[in-house]
Protein backbone atom coordinates (compact mmCIF):
# COMPACT_ATOMS: atom_id res chain seq x y z
CA UNK A 1 0.00 0.00 0.00
CA UNK A 2 1.25 3.90 -0.88
CA UNK A 3 1.68 5.52 2.61
CA UNK A 4 2.64 8.83 1.05
CA UNK A 5 0.54 11.73 2.64
CA UNK A 6 -1.33 13.51 0.22
CA UNK A 7 -0.80 16.86 -1.43
CA UNK A 8 -3.94 18.35 -1.83
CA UNK A 9 -6.20 19.10 1.07
CA UNK A 10 -9.85 19.71 -0.59
CA UNK A 11 -10.32 17.96 -3.71
CA UNK A 12 -13.00 18.38 -6.59
CA UNK A 13 -13.48 14.82 -7.94
CA UNK A 14 -16.23 15.32 -11.08
CA UNK A 15 -17.56 11.52 -12.28
CA UNK A 16 -19.50 11.62 -15.64
CA UNK A 17 -22.80 9.78 -15.40
CA UNK A 18 -21.70 7.21 -18.19
CA UNK A 19 -19.02 6.25 -15.15
CA UNK A 20 -21.48 4.43 -13.11
CA UNK A 21 -23.42 2.24 -15.96
CA UNK A 22 -20.03 0.21 -15.98
CA UNK A 23 -20.59 -1.78 -18.89
CA UNK A 24 -23.50 -1.59 -19.30
CA UNK A 25 -25.31 1.39 -21.72
CA UNK A 26 -27.62 3.04 -19.02
CA UNK A 27 -28.19 3.49 -15.54
CA UNK A 28 -26.48 2.17 -12.69
CA UNK A 29 -24.08 -0.76 -12.48
CA UNK A 30 -23.76 -2.38 -8.98
CA UNK A 31 -19.84 -3.16 -9.13
CA UNK A 32 -18.78 -0.21 -10.72
CA UNK A 33 -20.34 2.38 -8.54
CA UNK A 34 -19.26 0.13 -5.07
CA UNK A 35 -15.54 0.58 -7.08
CA UNK A 36 -16.06 4.52 -7.26
CA UNK A 37 -17.39 4.33 -3.70
CA UNK A 38 -14.47 2.17 -1.85
CA UNK A 39 -11.95 4.61 -3.96
CA UNK A 40 -13.19 7.45 -2.26
CA UNK A 41 -13.26 6.28 0.78
CA UNK A 42 -9.54 5.54 0.35
CA UNK A 43 -8.75 8.78 -0.34
CA UNK A 44 -10.64 10.19 2.19
CA UNK A 45 -9.34 8.08 5.23
CA UNK A 46 -6.16 9.71 4.55
CA UNK A 47 -7.30 13.22 5.32
CA UNK A 48 -8.04 14.82 2.12
CA UNK A 49 -12.08 16.44 2.50
CA UNK A 50 -13.47 15.08 -0.79
CA UNK A 51 -16.14 16.95 -2.75
CA UNK A 52 -17.99 14.63 -5.67
CA UNK A 53 -19.78 16.28 -8.79
CA UNK A 54 -21.59 13.81 -11.24
CA UNK A 55 -23.08 14.30 -14.35
CA UNK A 56 -26.99 11.71 -15.46
CA UNK A 57 -25.79 11.22 -18.72
CA UNK A 58 -26.61 7.34 -17.66
CA UNK A 59 -30.12 8.31 -17.29
CA UNK A 60 -30.44 11.64 -19.79
CA UNK A 61 -28.64 13.18 -21.79
CA UNK A 62 -29.74 16.85 -21.36
CA UNK A 63 -28.69 19.20 -24.26
CA UNK A 64 -30.07 16.81 -27.64
CA UNK A 65 -31.07 13.62 -26.73
CA UNK A 66 -31.66 11.74 -29.77
CA UNK A 67 -35.17 11.11 -31.32
CA UNK A 68 -36.63 13.39 -28.87
CA UNK A 69 -37.76 17.00 -30.35
CA UNK A 70 -37.70 18.91 -26.82
CA UNK A 71 -36.65 22.21 -25.87
CA UNK A 72 -33.01 22.86 -25.02
CA UNK A 73 -33.74 24.51 -21.35
CA UNK A 74 -36.39 21.55 -20.50
CA UNK A 75 -34.16 18.88 -21.78
CA UNK A 76 -31.26 20.65 -19.70
CA UNK A 77 -33.41 20.57 -16.44
CA UNK A 78 -34.49 16.82 -16.93
CA UNK A 79 -30.92 16.14 -16.92
CA UNK A 80 -30.33 18.32 -13.74
CA UNK A 81 -33.02 15.76 -12.15
CA UNK A 82 -30.76 12.85 -13.38
CA UNK A 83 -27.88 13.85 -11.64
CA UNK A 84 -29.79 13.54 -8.50
CA UNK A 85 -30.68 10.31 -8.95
CA UNK A 86 -27.13 9.32 -9.32
CA UNK A 87 -26.28 11.45 -6.37
CA UNK A 88 -28.55 9.79 -3.84
CA UNK A 89 -27.20 6.50 -5.28
CA UNK A 90 -23.89 7.37 -4.90
CA UNK A 91 -24.46 8.56 -0.77
CA UNK A 92 -26.48 5.30 -0.23
CA UNK A 93 -23.14 2.96 -1.85
CA UNK A 94 -20.66 5.52 0.18
CA UNK A 95 -22.23 5.11 3.45
CA UNK A 96 -22.77 1.76 3.29
CA UNK A 97 -18.63 1.40 2.92
CA UNK A 98 -18.21 3.70 6.37
CA UNK A 99 -18.58 7.66 4.67
CA UNK A 100 -20.54 10.25 6.13
CA UNK A 101 -21.81 12.05 3.41
CA UNK A 102 -24.03 15.05 2.71
CA UNK A 103 -25.76 15.61 -0.92
CA UNK A 104 -26.80 18.66 -1.52
CA UNK A 105 -28.75 20.16 -4.52
CA UNK A 106 -28.57 23.19 -6.83
CA UNK A 107 -32.07 22.99 -7.00
CA UNK A 108 -33.98 22.83 -4.11
CA UNK A 109 -36.11 19.28 -3.11
CA UNK A 110 -35.93 19.11 0.88
CA UNK A 111 -37.16 16.02 1.18
CA UNK A 112 -34.04 14.49 -0.72
CA UNK A 113 -31.33 16.31 -0.40
CA UNK A 114 -29.99 19.91 1.06
CA UNK A 115 -29.92 23.24 -1.28
CA UNK A 116 -26.72 23.89 -1.96
CA UNK A 117 -25.16 27.28 0.39
CA UNK A 118 -21.47 27.46 -0.24
CA UNK A 119 -20.73 28.06 3.75
CA UNK A 120 -22.51 25.07 4.46
CA UNK A 121 -21.10 22.70 2.36
CA UNK A 122 -17.43 23.99 3.32
CA UNK A 123 -18.92 23.34 7.27
CA UNK A 124 -19.43 19.73 6.23
CA UNK A 125 -15.98 19.35 4.26
CA UNK A 126 -14.50 20.25 7.65
CA UNK A 127 -16.18 18.11 9.54
CA UNK A 128 -15.26 15.36 7.44
CA UNK A 129 -17.99 14.59 5.29
CA UNK A 130 -18.21 13.54 1.78
CA UNK A 131 -20.37 16.36 0.35
CA UNK A 132 -22.25 15.42 -3.10
CA UNK A 133 -23.18 18.30 -5.02
CA UNK A 134 -26.30 17.57 -7.07
CA UNK A 135 -28.66 19.31 -10.01
CA UNK A 136 -25.66 21.27 -11.81
CA UNK A 137 -25.33 25.05 -11.50
CA UNK A 138 -29.24 24.98 -11.13
CA UNK A 139 -29.48 26.12 -14.84
CA UNK A 140 -29.62 25.58 -17.98
CA UNK A 141 -27.23 25.80 -21.17
CA UNK A 142 -24.58 24.89 -18.02
CA UNK A 143 -22.90 21.65 -18.29
CA UNK A 144 -21.78 19.72 -14.99
CA UNK A 145 -17.84 20.40 -16.13
CA UNK A 146 -18.96 23.78 -15.49
CA UNK A 147 -20.83 23.02 -12.39
CA UNK A 148 -17.82 21.23 -10.95
CA UNK A 149 -15.38 24.62 -12.11
CA UNK A 150 -17.95 26.59 -10.19
CA UNK A 151 -18.39 24.52 -6.71
CA UNK A 152 -14.33 24.23 -6.84
CA UNK A 153 -13.93 27.92 -6.99
CA UNK A 154 -16.40 28.41 -4.34
CA UNK A 155 -15.11 25.29 -1.56
CA UNK A 156 -11.81 26.86 -1.98
CA UNK A 157 -10.51 23.63 -3.57
CA UNK A 158 -7.14 22.83 -4.84
CA UNK A 159 -7.62 20.52 -7.86
CA UNK A 160 -10.75 19.28 -10.27
CA UNK A 161 -9.74 15.30 -10.64
CA UNK A 162 -11.93 14.94 -13.82
CA UNK A 163 -12.26 10.81 -13.69
CA UNK A 164 -12.70 9.54 -17.64
CA UNK A 165 -12.58 5.57 -18.45
CA UNK A 166 -8.87 6.85 -20.71
CA UNK A 167 -5.45 7.22 -18.91
CA UNK A 168 -5.51 11.20 -19.73
CA UNK A 169 -5.98 14.18 -22.58
CA UNK A 170 -4.66 12.48 -26.33
CA UNK A 171 -4.79 14.43 -29.24
CA UNK A 172 -7.71 12.19 -30.65
CA UNK A 173 -9.73 9.92 -29.47
CA UNK A 174 -7.36 7.16 -28.56
CA UNK A 175 -10.86 4.55 -28.22
CA UNK A 176 -11.09 5.27 -31.72
CA UNK A 177 -7.74 6.61 -33.04
CA UNK A 178 -5.08 4.22 -32.66
CA UNK A 179 -1.57 6.08 -31.84
CA UNK A 180 -2.75 8.83 -30.06
CA UNK A 181 -0.50 10.34 -28.10
CA UNK A 182 -1.14 11.37 -24.67
CA UNK A 183 -0.37 14.85 -22.84
CA UNK A 184 1.74 14.90 -19.73
CA UNK A 185 0.65 18.37 -19.58
CA UNK A 186 -0.91 20.88 -21.23
CA UNK A 187 -2.09 24.80 -20.61
CA UNK A 188 -5.42 25.91 -20.56
CA UNK A 189 -5.12 27.78 -24.01
CA UNK A 190 -3.61 25.12 -25.57
CA UNK A 191 -6.95 22.73 -24.70
CA UNK A 192 -8.88 25.18 -26.11
CA UNK A 193 -7.27 25.99 -29.10
CA UNK A 194 -6.91 22.36 -30.11
CA UNK A 195 -10.27 22.03 -29.43
CA UNK A 196 -9.70 18.52 -27.74
CA UNK A 197 -12.82 17.51 -25.36
CA UNK A 198 -11.50 17.00 -21.83
CA UNK A 199 -13.85 19.73 -20.65
CA UNK A 200 -16.39 22.13 -22.53
CA UNK A 201 -15.35 25.83 -23.19
CA UNK A 202 -17.08 27.63 -20.28
CA UNK A 203 -15.48 25.10 -17.34
CA UNK A 204 -12.02 25.37 -18.58
CA UNK A 205 -11.80 29.26 -19.12
CA UNK A 206 -13.42 29.42 -15.34
CA UNK A 207 -10.40 27.47 -14.60
CA UNK A 208 -7.82 29.51 -16.79
CA UNK A 209 -9.19 32.55 -15.08
CA UNK A 210 -8.96 31.69 -11.54
CA UNK A 211 -5.82 29.45 -11.78
CA UNK A 212 -7.70 25.73 -11.11
CA UNK A 213 -5.51 23.39 -12.11
CA UNK A 214 -7.37 19.79 -13.38
CA UNK A 215 -6.16 16.35 -13.30
CA UNK A 216 -7.32 14.24 -15.82
CA UNK A 217 -7.11 10.06 -15.17
CA UNK A 218 -8.73 6.95 -15.58
CA UNK A 219 -11.10 5.99 -13.07
CA UNK A 220 -10.70 2.58 -13.94
CA UNK A 221 -7.72 1.83 -12.71
CA UNK A 222 -8.21 0.44 -8.97
CA UNK A 223 -5.46 2.57 -6.96
CA UNK A 224 -5.42 5.63 -9.54
CA UNK A 225 -7.79 8.33 -7.58
CA UNK A 226 -5.39 7.91 -4.19
CA UNK A 227 -1.78 7.95 -6.89
CA UNK A 228 -3.10 11.73 -8.04
CA UNK A 229 -3.67 12.58 -4.85
CA UNK A 230 -0.52 11.24 -3.38
CA UNK A 231 1.26 13.38 -6.21
CA UNK A 232 2.10 10.28 -8.45
CA UNK A 233 2.31 11.37 -12.20
CA UNK A 234 -1.00 9.87 -13.25
CA UNK A 235 -2.68 11.19 -16.07
CA UNK A 236 -2.78 14.24 -17.83
CA UNK A 237 -2.45 18.18 -15.69
CA UNK A 238 -3.87 21.14 -17.16
CA UNK A 239 -2.41 24.78 -16.03
CA UNK A 240 -0.98 27.53 -16.78
CA UNK A 241 1.80 27.44 -19.65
Amino acid sequence: MNLAAPIFRRIVVKLSGESLSGPDNFGIHAETIQNIAREIKDVHELGVEVALIVGGGNIFRGARPQGLSIDRATGDYMGMLATVLNGLALQDVLERVGCHTRLMSAIEMHQVAEPFIRRRATRHLEKGRVVIFAGGTGNPYFSTDTAAALRAMEIKAQVILKATRVDGIYDADPEKVSGATMFDRISYLDLLQKGLSVMDSTAISLCMDNKMPIVVFNMNVPGNLRRVVVGERVGSTVSAA
